[in-house]
C-alpha cells in the first residue's frame, strides 16, 4: 500500500503530550498529521486529570457548605447528587476536548481517527475508526500513545467491583464502602473525594507510607489529617487474595506486622499505576529499545534509537505528568525541527496531588538532598500562622523548604495544605531561576495571601521566622 498523504511530523496520541507536540511542529511550519483511536484529548481530559479534579470539586464543595455554619452560612439540610456531579464533570470534559479539535483546526493539523501501528520506519498505518485503513508518509513519528491503569493477576477490572480510575468516574451511586489499594496520587485523590461524598474507605499502601515520592513530613502530616477525616490507612502492607460477588469484595490483607486482615467493601478500586501502551503496534519489529515494563527507552532529547522516531509522555519512563508529558513533545518537535534544544531537568517538575488537604511538591526532598550529599538547611512554616488560611478557616499544614547550606540555593519546595496547588508556580519559578532562601526573604509577598507562607519559612533560613 502507498500513500500520497506525506508529512514531516505524524503524532501517534493526542494527549497533553501529543496535541501540544502537534500544535508545536505546526507552528514550526511542518506539515503534521495527528493520529487518535479515541476521543481528543487523550486520558489527561477524557478520563484522567480534567475529569478527576471535577469531581474532586464537588467533594471540596460539599465539605465547604457542611462547614458553611462556622462561616454564618446555614444549609438546614446538605445533600450530595452524584449524578449532577457526573453530568458537571461530562459538561468540563466536552468543552475542554472540543478546545483541542478547535486547535487542530486552528493550526491546519490533519486529525485521523483510527488505531495506528508503523509497519516499516517512515510509516504510519491508520486503521480508521470509519472503516478502512490510511497509510501515512512520515519523515518523523512522535509516540505519544500513553498508558493505561495497572491491573493485577486474578483481580483484572470489571468496573464493577474491581475499578480502575476510569471506572472510578463513572460511578452511578457513592459506594457505601470503598477499599482503596495505591496511596499515590491517584489513590489519595479518590480516597478524598469518596469520604467527602460519604464512603467508608480504606487505604493500603505497600510502602511504608502513603503519597510515597513525596517528602517524608508531607506524608506525614497527609496520614494524619486523612485519618482525622475518617479514612482507615494501612501502610506497609500486602494484597493478597480478593473474592468478588455481586455485592461486594473480601481482600485479604497483610498488615505491616504480618498479621492477616479482612477487609469487607462494595467496591475495590485498583490504584497501583499505569502500563504503557507499547504492545501491537509494531515497536518491537521496528527494534525500538524498551526495558522489561514495556517503556520505550529515549534520549534527551526524546529520540528513540531508531532514526526518526521520537516518544514521549507516558509510554516512556518519565513521572505520568500531563504537564512533563506536554515539554517533552515540545521538546521532540524543537529538536526535529533543528532548534537548539536543551534535555528536561526532571528534579524540577512540580507534582500536586488534589485531595483534602492539596499536596505539591518541586525538586528534592530532605532525604533525597542529603542522599546526593548535600549539606541541607530546613525550614518549615505552617498555614496556622497565616492570615489569609484563618479567613478560610483552612489551618492545616505547612510548606517547607530544602536548602544547600553552602550556597543558600532552594532544593526543593514541599507543601500541603489550603491552594498549594497553585502556590506551586512560585516554586516552580524559584527553582528553574536557580534562587536562594535569601532571595525569596527579599521577596516581598502581598498581604494577607497565602503566599506569604513561603516568604516566612525563608525567614526562617535567614534569621528567624517573623509570625511564630
Amino acid at each position: 500500500m502507498s500513500s500520497d498523504k506525506q508529512y514531516d511530523v505524524v503524532v501517534i496520541g493526542s494527549g497533553p503530550g501529543g496535541y501540544v507536540a502537534a500544535i508545536r511542529a505546526a507552528q514550526l511550519k511542518l506539515k503534521t498529521a495527528i493520529v487518535e483511536a479515541q476521543a481528543l484529548g487523550g486520558v489527561c481530559l477524557n478520563v484522567g486529570c480534567i475529569p478527576t479534579k471535577a469531581l474532586l470539586h464537588s467533594a471540596e464543595l460539599l465539605d465547604e457548605v457542611r462547614e458553611g455554619k462556622r462561616f454564618g452560612v446555614m444549609v438546614p439540610e446538605v445533600a450530595f447528587d452524584m449524578g449532577a456531579a457526573l453530568k458537571h464533570k461530562d459538561a468540563v470534559v466536552k468543552q475542554m476536548t472540543g478546545g483541542v479539535s478547535m486547535l487542530m483546526k486552528k493550526n491546519k493539523v490533519d486529525v485521523f481517527a483510527g488505531w495506528g501501528s508503523i509497519p516499516a520506519r517512515g510509516q504510519v498505518k491508520v486503521k480508521l475508526n470509519a472503516g478502512g485503513e490510511e497509510l501515512l508518509a512520515a519523515k518523523n513519528i512522535v509516540l505519544a500513545v500513553g498508558s493505561k491503569p495497572r491491573d493485577l493477576p486474578g483481580m483484572e477490572f470489571d468496573e464493577d467491583r474491581i475499578i480502575s480510575s476510569t471506572g472510578a468516574l463513572e460511578l452511578k451511586e457513592v459506594p457505601k464502602s470503598l477499599l482503596v489499594i495505591g496511596a499515590g496520587a491517584i489513590g489519595v485523590e479518590f480516597a478524598s473525594a469518596y469520604r467527602s461524598f460519604g464512603s467508608e474507605v480504606t487505604l493500603v499502601e505497600a510502602l511504608p507510607r502513603i503519597v510515597p515520592l513525596e517528602d517524608e513530613d508531607i506524608s506525614a502530616e497527609l496520614s494524619k489529617v486523612l485519618s482525622k477525616r475518617g479514612i482507615s490507612i494501612m501502610t506497609g502492607a500486602r494484597l493478597g487474595s480478593v473474592d468478588r460477588s455481586e455485592s461486594q469484595i473480601v481482600a485479604k490483607i497483610t498488615d505491616d506486622k504480618g498479621q492477616e486482615q479482612t477487609i469487607v467493601a462494595e467496591r475495590m478500586l485498583l490504584g497501583i499505576g499505569r502500563t504503557p501502551l507499547t504492545k501491537g503496534i509494531g515497536l518491537e519489529e521496528l527494534g525500538l529499545a524498551m526495558d522489561k515494563r514495556g517503556y520505550v527507552e529515549v534520549d534527551g532529547h526524546m529520540r528513540t534509537k531508531v532514526e526518526g522516531i521520537y516518544a514521549i509522555g507516558d509510554c516512556i519512563p518519565t513521572p505520568w505528568l500531563a504537564h512533563v508529558a506536554s515539554h517533552e513533545g515540545i521538546l521532540a518537535v524543537e529538536t526535529i525541527a533543528g532548534l537548539e534544544t536543551h534535555p528536561i531537568n526532571y528534579d524540577k517538575v512540580p507534582a500536586c496531588t488534589y485531595c483534602h488537604p492539596e499536596v505539591a511538591s518541586i525538586g528534592l526532598s530532605e532525604a533525597k538532598a542529603k542522599e546526593r550529599g548535600y549539606e541541607v538547611k530546613v525550614s518549615k512554616f505552617p498555614f496556622l500562622a497565616n492570615g489569609r488560611a484563618a479567613t478560610f478557616g483552612e489551618r492545616t499544614g505547612f510548606v517547607k523548604l530544602v536548602v544547600d547550606a553552602q550556597y543558600d540555593e532552594i532544593l526543593g519546595m514541599h507543601m500541603i495544605g489550603p491552594g498549594v496547588t497553585e502556590l506551586i508556580g512560585e516554586g516552580s519559578v524559584a527553582l528553574t531561576h536557580e534562587a536562594t532562601g535569601e532571595s525569596l526573604v527579599h521577596t516581598i509577598h502581598a498581604h494577607p495571601t497565602l503566599h506569604e507562607v513561603i516568604g516566612e519559612a525563608a525567614h526562617g533560613l535567614e534569621g528567624g521566622y517573623i509570625h511564630i
